[in-house]
């Protein structure tokens, strides 16, 4: 069976051609960029039988090569392809193509595309040219005639005549034709000119940051294409003005003209190697037609059962049932900054559960909605997309910026998980792959008893230790159970120093330098707290204060104060005493003048609930060994 490939191929995918899927051959295979680049590359040498010229096969298409599907000699249809300008020589970049023949002897005697160009001749009268077909078809019958082997001869082809749309018009105007839109997974650096259509699936804030060239921000934002091909945008600076507000996530837009480096895989978890970085000539268009061609979402679920060997760090999806939720509770990290938690209790039909770590607008956020729905009797379906893996201790996982939490949504495997759990799987016993505390904290998620705060020296190192504890409020003291605190506001924060009287009806606060006629009541409660192994004094300020006593500092101290109702301000003060509380506390050794003292602060007293609790004493009863 003789092979013609496709008459000056190679000269045509110079000119601009992207369009006429030319059959070509394989003379070459080298394996680049392995240690140097993000993932290895192949670059092969194609020939149409007269010219030759290096390609660049798209990562994608690695598999093709070590499949051995292309090789040596193969002959193949490029489907999708481009031809760029790198290191002041072009190159074609090949997105896709079919192997037509496998394996092939060489067809013709093809030479380089710069040096066919060299030497090329006027175009031959027709006769001439028909008598040098005829003869180098005999030659290359004859060269190969005894072998039991396919032959293949050459097309002699004229010169190549540039299309006309670009003939004559200079390489600026060539690069005036739109760009073509191409898949995700098919871009790369190598490519001159791109465009994407892509749906935004998460957005991140914008970051500030400081380093030795100065000050600047920073912004990502996540796409998905109709192929399935995810990449993350990343926009510095004056960019981050121009495209912040225009993005938003849902819409489809189409985005060019950016430049792609190779993923930051300490920050990004998309399964691309490159990465888009948004330049002043960039361009980004809504789309305003809805593309039903592209998700809304991807997800890549993971059983829980497969979490346990999932190595810490990385990045996954999951899918369960919300069994429990945690109060949240305010932390202290390593700069300083305070920031809230919350954790969760998820399990699937794996036969497995694990703890959902939440992190800051997560808590107050998805995470009431979901303490909520738990405490009216109601198991949601949670779909976590990026969640990170810790394996402190046993795994669970954490949210990270990039996460993204899908209450109850419609689609199958949500629709399945629902469908198991409420046909009995709601029973069905299931082992943690958590330990009881949250992973990666120091003591503040760990169960105490009251005794054991002096046994075990909480408190006594150089950081605080947090722990929870389940306890009755056993005595509190009504003398001084208030102050009278500054009203006034700093920046976005009330003062909320001690103030004095200024006169017979003004207040001064000596940190403000102000004097203001109305003050306000903050709490400073003094408590003793008491299980079944012994009693503690604790301090409560303003916040869990009024967790406890069900009111106002302010309404109370006038009660006491002003109206002098005695009998509803020891009511009040009676119906707290002895309900038992979840005490999330805080507890610091301070000096008290030449003595140090061990103080354990309230930062949150939550009513116990009884179904959360049960599950809480069930997993531990679980723990214990047989």
């Amino acid at each position: 069976m003789a092979v013609n490939l496709t008459p000056n191929a190679i000269a045509a995918i110079n000119g601009g051609d992207v369009n006429s899927k030319p059959l070509v051959q394989v003379l070459d295979i080298k394996l680049i960029g392995a240690g140097a680049q993000p993932k290895e590359r192949y670059r092969v040498l194609l020939s149409d039988a007269v010219s030759s010229q290096h390609a660049m096969l798209a990562t994608q298409l690695n598999d093709r090569v070590t499949s051995g599907r292309v090789r040596k000699g193969s002959i193949v249809q490029l489907i999708d392809y481009i031809c760029t300008s790198s290191q002041n020589r072009k190159i074609i970049v090949v997105l896709n193509m079919e192997t037509i023949i496998p394996e092939c002897e060489i067809i013709g005697n093809p030479k380089s595309l710069v040096e066919s160009d060299s030497t090329a001749q006027k175009p031959l009268p027709n006769s001439n040219f028909e008598n040098s077909a005829r003869v180098s078809n005999n030659r290359f019958n004859a060269q190969n005639s005894g072998q039991n082997v396919q032959s293949f001869p050459p097309t002699v082809q004229p010169p190549y005549q540039p299309p006309p749309n670009y003939r004559n018009h200079g390489p600026m105007l060539k690069n005036d034709a739109p760009a073509r839109i191409i898949p995700i997974s098919a871009l790369n650096p190598y490519q001159g000119r791109w465009a994407i259509k892509a749906r935004v699936t998460a957005k991140g804030d914008i970051r500030r940051y400081n380093n030795a060239r100065g000050d600047g921000k920073v912004f990502s934002f996540d796409l998905l294409d109709s192929d399935g091909g995810e990449i993350r945008v990343t926009c510095f600076n004056a960019v981050v003005d121009r495209f912040y507000d225009a993005i938003e996530i849902g819409k489809v837009y189409m985005i060019s003209k950016g430049s792609l480096k190779p993923a930051q895989k300490n920050f990004n978890h998309l399964k691309n190697e490159w990465e888009i970085f948004l330049e002043a000539t960039s361009t980004v268009e809504l789309c305003p037609d809805e593309d039903g061609s592209i998700p809304r979402q991807q997800f890549s679920f993971r059983p829980i059962s497969e979490i346990e060997n999932a190595e810490n760090n990385s990045i996954l999806d999951i899918i369960g049932i919300v069994i429990s939720v945690n109060p949240s509770v305010p932390i202290m990290r390593k700069n300083g900054m305070e920031t809230q938690r919350r954790i969760l209790n998820l399990k699937d039909g794996s036969g497995k559960s694990v703890e959902l770590t939440l992190w800051g607008e997560f808590c107050n956020r998805e995470g009431q909605q979901l303490q909520e729905m738990i405490d009216s009797g109601v198991f949601p379906v949670l779909a976590v997309k990026a969640g990170k893996i810790n394996d402190f201790n046993g795994k669970s996982i954490g949210s990270i910026s990039a996460t993204q939490l899908f209450i109850n949504p419609d689609f199958p495997e949500a629709r399945g998980l629902r469908n198991w759990f409420d046909r009995g799987g709601k029973n069905v016993a299931s082992v943690s792959i958590s330990r009881e505390i949250m992973p990666g904290g120091s003591k503040n998620e760990i169960r105490k008893t009251v005794s054991q705060i002096k046994d075990e020296g909480l408190g006594r190192s150089d950081k605080p230790d947090w722990v929870t504890v389940k306890a009755t409020i056993s005595f509190v003291k009504t003398d001084t159970f208030c102050y009278t605190a500054c009203p006034l506001m700093i920046g976005d924060r009330q003062c909320n120093k001690k103030v004095t009287r200024s006169g017979k009806t003004g207040w001064l606060c000596d940190r403000c330098n102000q004097e203001f006629e109305e003050c306000d009541y903050r709490y400073l409660l003094q408590a003793q707290i008491q299980d079944h192994t012994g009693l503690t004094w604790v301090t409560a300020f303003q916040e869990s204060g009024e967790e406890i006593l069900g009111c106002s500092a302010k309404e109370l101290y006038l009660l006491k104060h002003e109206e002098q109702d005695d009998d509803r301000f020891g009511g009040i003060i009676r119906s707290r005493l002895f309900n038992q509380y979840l005490f999330r506390l805080k507890i610091k050794e301070e000096l008290y003048g030449d003595e140090q003292r061990v103080k354990i602060t309230i930062v949150k007293a939550d009513n116990v609930n009884h179904s959360s609790e049960s599950r809480y004493m069930l997993d531990l009863i679980s723990k214990f060994p047989r």
